[in-house]
């Protein structure tokens, strides 16, 4: 097993397709953007996961909602820090 590829947090894919919602990726640098993730995703709890598929079937509606909505509301925060530092 290698970890580094077997298993990852469910919150990275989460956080990753937020920020394409948000359009973020278009209108951060990529310092930036790499800040963004950690600093959201430091505010969330870890959720690891050996396979995204795993998550549909074992969570939720409202679980997903929740994580989603965690999930834009930490980005926020990340977000509102990150445009008050002078980008590099």
């Amino acid at each position: 097993m290698i970890l580094d590829t077997d298993i990852h947090n469910f919150y990275e894919h989460l956080v990753l397709k937020e920020i394409e919602k948000q359009g973020l990726n278009q209108r951060l640098t990529p310092y930036q953007l790499a800040d963004l993730c950690c600093l959201t995703l430091n505010q969330l709890p870890s959720h690891y996961i050996r396979h995204n598929v795993d998550m549909i079937y074992f969570t939720t509606d409202d679980e997903r909602i929740e994580m989603e909505q965690k999930v834009m509301t930490s980005l926020r925060l990340a977000y509102d820090k990150i445009q008050a530092v002078p980008s590099r």
